[in-house]
């Protein structure tokens, strides 16, 4: 990933802030005032030195503790107002980046989820944009504060002896140098342990959602070293970081040290200086000692953030799905063609579909069946767009699907796919996912009964209101399947999609999903990819693939008939 320059990516995080600039510059006022109680407690010792101590002045004896205690009073509501306000602001801007890097992924192309790692896009998600908001706010916080006390207390020492000051100030390149080192350090160390988050997460998720494999094929102590890898990697960058901070603080502090000690040695010669004078110079010294350190280290946090904000904003900036149409049909009967469609994953990769044409009428059935790989599961993908093709031209009721626009085009389309997606809340929200528009009971029922769920949800303590679990762990596979048919039921889209939706099933469940589909193939356009060739015969035409090409077209009868591909892939299903 290239470098961004900290100025720009800075620049682009406050931006986030500028909503709430009023709470912003409330929160900047707070400090602003903390900043300006350290100068004024170095200038209040030295009244209070010579004019309490020394001369016993009744007046100094008398207002000064009161002095002391509404500094620190002004101190400590001021440091409330700033910490309370920023922090606010912070968690704004995590909600606000975070909510666009969610929305951002809802619209990214399939092909984006095809080379990431779910995993390490969650890490994105949840780790960097904290890390973002500490350089948004903790890190802002300090610099905003410390180097106004900074600036406060130079100035009262300048005014006290600005020669001496000068000549202390000699050190600040040398500090800005080591500070600009640790800042290119930081960031490098910063992305790698980013990084490192993003192979832990990818490991754990894997371990989770793999979890019987591992056990039934003994795989722990493989899980166990990949997640150790992982895991070492990232100590080791933080380790790494943890050096960089470690040997800057240090230094910094050492050139704080001589400073003090050339202060002491001049102040001891100096023949006129008074005790207030000096001790007043002296707390000046003192007291920026803590903001130096703290601005050393904020480094860290500044440059953390940083690179968490590169990698946030690279991926905001990804370009979402590709909308190349703006036309809508309103009503759509569900004619679909392909022609000479050429599709490939990559550039330097085969076609995975080579040259397909064929033309479907509203309410006919299509099934597309051949060996893993010949381009069966791909062809149903570029219908709704998931992939666009390369050449050729698919049409929807005679308009090419380019035209319209994506959400215009899926509205009409309805997919059950082998992998049935459900979400972890209740049967009923699972059939209603995505249906906007109230449905009536009546009209719910009407769609469980259809889809054969009525059959087991009977069964269920709860009914249709059963949470279904993680990916619906808590149901069987045709249960799964049959609310991924009521789901499809409910949004009665012209064209259906059957993505070798009974292929994982046994017999018992197969024949209950089977029953389910054929009431939802009623009136509908329907290209299935099909696994299991029995279940296919009644389609008015069958595909047969290879190698990305068509290689016999017919019914079932004339296929069989011509005794070649499909008639050898059904002799070797009989026989299986």
């Amino acid at each position: 990933m290239k470098t961004v320059p900290s100025g720009s990516l800075y620049g682009r995080l406050l931006r986030y802030a500028w909503p709430y600039r009023v709470t912003f510059a409330i929160a900047i006022v707070c400090m602003a005032i903390g900043a300006a109680t350290e100068p004024a407690f170095a200038a209040l010792m030295r009244p209070l030195l010579n004019g309490g101590f020394v001369h016993k002045n009744p007046a100094s004896i008398r207002w000064m503790p009161v002095l002391v205690v509404g500094l620190f009073v002004l101190r400590g509501l001021a440091s409330f107002g700033a910490g309370y306000l920023m922090s606010w602001v912070g968690r704004r801007i995590v909600y606000d980046v975070r909510t666009g890097l969610f929305e951002r992924l809802l619209f990214l192309p399939t092909t984006f989820f095809d080379g990431h790692s779910s995993g390490v896009l969650i890490a994105k998600l949840i780790y960097d944009v904290e890390q973002l908001a500490s350089a948004a706010t903790r890190a802002l916080t300090t610099l905003v504060k410390d180097n106004l006390t900074v600036i406060g207390l130079v100035g009262w020492m300048l005014y006290m002896d600005w020669q001496l000051t000068l000549g202390i100030l000699i050190t600040a390149p040398f500090i800005s140098g080591i500070m600009r080192r640790m800042s290119r350090r930081f960031r490098h160390t910063s992305r790698a342990i980013q990084d490192s988050m993003g192979q832990i997460s990818h490991v754990v998720q894997e371990a989770v959602d793999a979890h019987r494999v591992i056990k039934t094929f003994g795989g722990q102590d493989l899980a166990s070293r990949l997640f150790a890898e992982a895991n070492e990697n990232n100590r080791r960058e933080n380790m790494r970081r943890v050096r960089v901070s470690a040997s800057g603080v240090p230094f910094v502090q050492l050139l704080a040290a001589i400073a003090l000690a050339v202060v002491v040695a001049v102040a001891m010669r100096e023949p006129h200086a008074t005790v207030g004078a000096f001790m007043s110079y002296m707390a000046a010294m003192m007291m920026m000692l803590a903001p130096i350190k703290r601005l050393a280290q904020v480094n860290e946090t500044l440059q953390t953030g940083l690179a968490a904000a590169q990698s946030v904003f690279a991926l905001l900036d990804e370009p979402g799905e590709m909308e190349t149409g703006q036309r809508i049909l309103s009503r759509a009967r569900g004619a679909i063609e392909y022609r000479d469609v050429r599709f490939r994953y990559a550039a330097d990769a085969p076609w995975a579909v080579d040259g397909v044409s064929f033309s479907m009428e509203a309410g006919q059935t299509f099934a597309l069946v051949g060996t893993s790989g010949s381009g069966k599961t791909t062809i149903a993908n570029l219908l709704p767009r998931f992939y666009n093709v390369d050449e050729g031209v698919i049409t929807f009721d005679g308009v090419d699907i380019r035209d319209l626009t994506l959400a215009g085009l899926r509205a009409h389309i309805a997919l059950v796919s082998q992998e049935t997606v459900l979400f972890d809340t209740t049967i009923r929200d699972n059939i209603l996912y995505g249906h906007r528009g109230a449905v009536s009971e009546e009209r719910l029922w009407e769609i469980v009964q259809a889809a054969r769920i009525d059959e087991f949800a009977c069964d269920l303590p709860m009914g249709l209101e059963t949470v279904v679990g993680e990916r619906g762990v808590r149901l069987s596979g045709g249960q799964r399947q049959r609310i991924a048919i009521a789901r499809a039921l409910l949004k009665d889209a012209p064209v259906l999609v059957l993505d070798e939706a009974t292929a994982a099933l046994d017999t018992e469940s197969e024949r209950h999903v089977q029953a389910a589909m054929q009431r939802l193939m009623e009136n509908r356009t329907t290209l299935i990819v099909a696994h299991r060739l029995s279940t296919i015969e009644h389609a008015d035409c069958i595909l047969v693939m290879a190698k990305g090409r068509i290689i016999e077209r017919g019914s079932h009868s004339q296929l069989m008939t011509l005794n070649q591909a499909y008639a050898r892939l059904q002799k070797l299903q009989l026989h299986a």
